[in-house]
Formats: structure tokens, C-alpha cells, sequence
């Protein structure tokens, strides 16, 4: 039998042209063309395919994606370890794979993962974006405050179900543990938010963007966005933010030892207040902001 080597890729990627993370027929996708890249460069037929910690829709950035493959192990030996300056010239300037290591033993790049970081950049200069910076920075043309934006945040903050900021998938349960939500000024005009979370249902960050941009202009109230929580149904009001305002920036993973365990885990459906029950495809099945 062939032997095989499973490989940690670290990548980042401006999202602005791709129709998101997941290959797509006909479509121009992070994936399609990481995968393609390594085939030519493998001379592998069929390409090589990706499992990524968290798949990202069409116009979402990111810094510190997670993926990892499973290659034959004379394959990847043949290329002494120059795989990452090999990539970088086949791949085209929008997408980088940062570093490639073998993976530790029991390491699942979407499974074994503890949380997801994103952040989301808005500008409220009344007179609009630096346009260097047009592709990762929101505008928004009213005034914000930040600190009713924290106060709305910490509301939200725990484990709960947000059906009510997520696009229900069949047979999925939307129940996260928000770890951190919080906004600070990078300048002036400039706000970030962190979000971060054990795993993120599909439009869950730019939903809850969008909540809080609404808070923050003074058109509702600092509790509404954990009134529309505990409410569980998605509300016509939360409007999801646009996709170029999201990158996302960390993938955390425990120590070696905890790999598998935590993979274990993530595969098991959460329900509120109850222990888990075993089942396939649970927390980590839309892991990522889609």
C-alpha cells in the first residue's frame, strides 16, 4: 500500500475575487485553485483535495486559514521542503499558502479545532473608505457608538442558540459559544470587531454585524440583538453585513495530545443545557463563516 503523510497548510487569501472557499463547478474558488496548484505541482491526477477549518463565502478574506491534505508520503519527500516557494509560483497573488508542516498525529483541521477569530472592519467617515482599502473595510455612512456596540456585544456573549443570526441548514444545530464579541477603534473613523467562537454557523458573524451597526447609529436599542437571540427565529430587521468587511484572522487547536480527543468531540450534536449526544456531523458541520 501507498504510504501517505497528512499535512497542516497554513493560507491567507483576499477573497474579493473568489466565489468562496468550496470548489464550485465553474466558479474561481479558493479551493479549486489551492488544489489544482498542488496537483500540477505533485503531479497528481486527481488534484489532491482540501479540509479546511472553516469554509468562507464568496468575498470573505482571510489571514490565518487552516487546511490540511493527505499526499503520498514519496511525493512530498521529493520536494526536500520547498513546497511553500514552490506554491507561490503557481498561485496567483490573491492567495498565499503560508506554511506547510506535518500534522501531528490525531490533527483534523476542521474537527480538531477549539475556535475560529474573525474580525470585521467598518469605517464611519462621513466621507467614505481610503480606497486602499476598499476591499476589506465596510462603510458606513452614520456615525457609530462604540461603546453602546459593547454594551449590545456582551449581551450576546455564551453559549446559546443563534438561530436567530444563522441560515438554518437541515438536520444542523445552530448552537455556538461566542467566546468574545467586542469593538475598538483602530483610528478615528475606523472600528474592528472581534468575534470569536468554537464554530460559526452559516452568515452567523456578518449577521451579528449587522445587528450591532443598527445599535451603534442609534436606531435601536443597546438589548435588541439579545432580544432577537432569545427570540431563535431570524428576524427581517438583522441585516446580514457585506462580505468584504470579514477576514478571517486565527484558527486556535489544542497541544498535540488533545488533537484527536477534541476532534471526538466536535462531532458530537450540542443541545442547551443537556450533555452531548453522540452523532455525526455536529458543531463543526458549518464550522466556518460561509
Amino acid at each position: 500500500m501507498t504510504a501517505l503523510v497528512r499535512l497542516r497548510l497554513d493560507i491567507g487569501y483576499d477573497g474579493s475575487d473568489f466565489a468562496g472557499w468550496a470548489r464550485q463547478p465553474k466558479q474561481r474558488t479558493v479551493q479549486g485553485v489551492i488544489e489544482d496548484a498542488l496537483g500540477r505541482l505533485l503531479r497528481l491526477d486527481p488534484a489532491p483535495m482540501l479540509t479546511v477549518a472553516g469554509r468562507t463565502d464568496a468575498g470573505v478574506h482571510a489571514r490565518g486559514q487552516v487546511a490540511h491534505v493527505v499526499l503520498p508520503v514519496a511525493a512530498y519527500s521529493a520536494l526536500n521542503g520547498t513546497m511553500p516557494r514552490r506554491l507561490a509560483g503557481l498561485l496567483p497573488p490573491d492567495v498565499r499558502v503560508w506554511r506547510v508542516s506535518v500534522a501531528p498525529e490525531g490533527f483534523d483541521a476542521r474537527f480538531s479545532a477549539l475556535a475560529r477569530r474573525y474580525a470585521y472592519r467598518v469605517c464611519d467617515d462621513p466621507v467614505g473608505v481610503d480606497p486602499l482599502r476598499r476591499h476589506d473595510v465596510l462603510w458606513h455612512p452614520r456615525p457609530l457608538d462604540i461603546g453602546r456596540m459593547n454594551e449590545a456585544a456582551a449581551l450576546l456573549v455564551g453559549e446559546h442558540d443563534f438561530a436567530a443570526y444563522c441560515r438554518k441548514r437541515e438536520g444542523a444545530t445552530t448552537i455556538r459559544e461566542l467566546q468574545r464579541f467586542g469593538w475598538e477603534r483602530e483610528s478615528p473613523r475606523l472600528a474592528i470587531a472581534t468575534v470569536k467562537a468554537d464554530a460559526f454557523c452559516h452568515s452567523m458573524v456578518r449577521a451579528l454585524v449587522g445587528a450591532m451597526l443598527v445599535v451603534g447609529d442609534g436606531r435601536r436599542d443597546v438589548d435588541w440583538p439579545a432580544q432577537v437571540l432569545a427570540a431563535r427565529t431570524r428576524d427581517s430587521a438583522v441585516n446580514v453585513a457585506p462580505a468584504h468587511g470579514l477576514t478571517l484572522e486565527e484558527i486556535y487547536y489544542p497541544d498535540a495530545g488533545g488533537l484527536a480527543l477534541r476532534a471526538q468531540q466536535t462531532r458530537r450534536v450540542r443541545t442547551l443545557g443537556a450533555a452531548a449526544d453522540a452523532a455525526p456531523d455536529a458543531a463543526g458541520a458549518a464550522a466556518g463563516e460561509r
